[in-house]
């Protein structure tokens, strides 16, 4: 029988007489005094070799062990990945009460945690993972099959976002939706240049004057809409690679502009994740993608272009265009979906960046009640968020003398704010719209990367927020 790696999570206060009877039943011996040696805070590791099975003690440590729970088992992972054998088995057994959503996030890392993303190199690794679960109680069993669902579409994402712009076009996107919504039983219509011409996505259209590929909208449905159930679309910024245009970015680091549809993932991964576990929602997802390029025919800074809304735009900077296509797309939403609930999320400024680091997202919205569901989702999944004003005096930095709005404000503070009043401008005041700027927590440092990596972030925090109102 080929050996076993298992995993053996701890939070802080189990009592160690009965660790130590566990690893004796697994045919271990610890050869050492657990209670003085190992303390459980969260990612305490210790590697126990036996003569059937490697045993991972895991420590969750005692505050906020759910959130954490996800990314402390995909850290051990990847960070003892050459140590463990390709079969790991989740042992629950000392988990308190065998706490299912606890079981679900480290499920779900555990598949994270395996994930080799050089998916381009001339020698790949063709060691393939299976993971189990040693338990019979079917709750226990379900909960881990839901993490399994998530980190394997979480990884698909991560991928995706990865993937350099050469593998990346809107051609590639709409790949991946079709693929997915084939094999996971919904819907997908993908809008083509010229049904973008007729129906008058001038913004999007604008973006995509500079690229040598088509610009594409995707518009993926998932349940029907009906009385008695939730109606929420999402709209996901979907630009494949982000040079500035005109108002061109400078070289460091902008190979890492392929991550700027790191919103359209999210939104991609969040309906692939809801169509497998069937949740009672009506759930629509639009990306609006192209890349934004330099061309002879690329906008200028002082252009003033139209958008799908109606509504004039002076393009202030080429480099603020994440916002223009989802101007489009938000518009687009309101006027064809009606949704009881408009989220858009995108990695949209720097200045947000600059804010909350990469610990968490910017939220932006009118409604608290929204705000407050969408904020205990983040907190329960480890993907958190801080809510940002939208006041009203923020909106004044926005105005344009030549065009209804301006896509950029003059003044060189609170961009993530401003750049949320644009959008709130194409909303048409719904009320129950909430913006998510992702661009400190989608891409960045990641445990199986050396550099920066796409992190999936949203996926989870946007399917647990659809399960408390489905």
């Amino acid at each position: 029988m080929e050996q076993q790696t298992i995993i053996l999570p701890l939070t802080k206060g189990t009592s160690f007489s009965e660790v130590e009877k566990h690893l004796i039943l697994k045919g271990i011996k610890p050869g050492l005094s657990l209670e003085s040696n190992f303390s459980s805070v969260i990612g305490e590791t210790i590697i126990l070799y036996g003569d059937k099975n490697i045993l991972v003690l895991l420590g969750l440590g005692d505050t906020e062990v759910v959130g954490k729970s996800k990314k402390t088992v995909l850290s051990c992972l990847a960070k003892n990945r050459k140590q463990l054998t390709s079969n790991i088995a989740l042992d629950p057994s000392l988990i308190n009460g065998e706490d299912l959503f606890i079981i679900e996030q480290l499920a779900c890392g555990m598949v994270l945690g395996a994930e080799d993303i050089g998916m381009y190199k001339s020698e790949k690794k063709d060691e393939d993972y299976s993971f189990s679960i040693l338990s019979e109680n079917q709750k226990t069993i379900n909960a881990f099959n839901t993490g399994m669902v998530k980190g394997e579409t979480v990884a698909s994402i991560i991928k995706l976002v990865n993937a350099p712009s050469n593998y990346k076009s809107p051609q590639e996107m709409a790949e991946w939706l079709k693929t997915s919504s084939e094999k996971y039983n919904y819907n997908l219509n993908i809008l083509e240049k010229e049904n973008l011409e007729q129906l008058g996505f001038h913004a999007l259209l604008a973006v995509n004057r500079g690229s040598e590929v088509p610009a594409k909208c995707l518009i993926a449905t998932y349940g029907e809409k009906k009385e008695g159930v939730s109606s929420v679309t999402i709209v996901g910024k979907g630009v494949t690679f982000d040079t500035g245009g005109l108002s061109i970015k400078g070289s460091n680091n902008m190979h890492y502009m392929k991550s700027d549809m790191g919103g359209a993932a999210a939104a991609m991964g969040t309906i692939e994740v809801v169509a497998r576990l069937k949740l009672n929602v009506h759930l629509r997802v639009i990306v609006p993608t192209t890349d934004n390029s330099v061309d002879a025919n690329s906008i200028k800074p002082g252009d003033v272009i139209s958008s799908y809304s109606g509504k004039t735009i002076e393009v202030i900077d080429t480099d603020a265009e994440g916002r223009l296509i989802l101007a489009d797309g938000l518009s687009y939403a309101v006027k064809n979906d009606n949704p009881d609930y408009l989220i858009d999320l995108a990695t949209l400024t720097g200045s947000i960046v600059r804010s909350l680091g990469t610990e968490a997202a910017g939220l932006m919205s009118h409604n608290d009640d929204l705000v407050s569901q969408i904020v205990t989702a983040g907190n329960k999944t480890g993907e958190k968020l801080w809510r940002m004003p939208l006041w009203e005096e923020y909106g004044q930095h926005m105005k344009s003398d030549i065009a209804d709005i301006k896509n950029l404000s003059a003044k060189p503070m609170a961009g993530a704010i401003t750049a949320a009043k644009f959008l709130e401008a194409f909303v048409d005041k719904h009320p129950a719209w909430a913006h998510m700027d992702i661009a400190g927590t989608a891409f960045g440092a990641y445990p199986t990367s050396k550099a920066y990596s796409g992190t999936g972030y949203g996926i989870d925090l946007l399917t647990q927020w659809l399960r408390s109102i489905s």
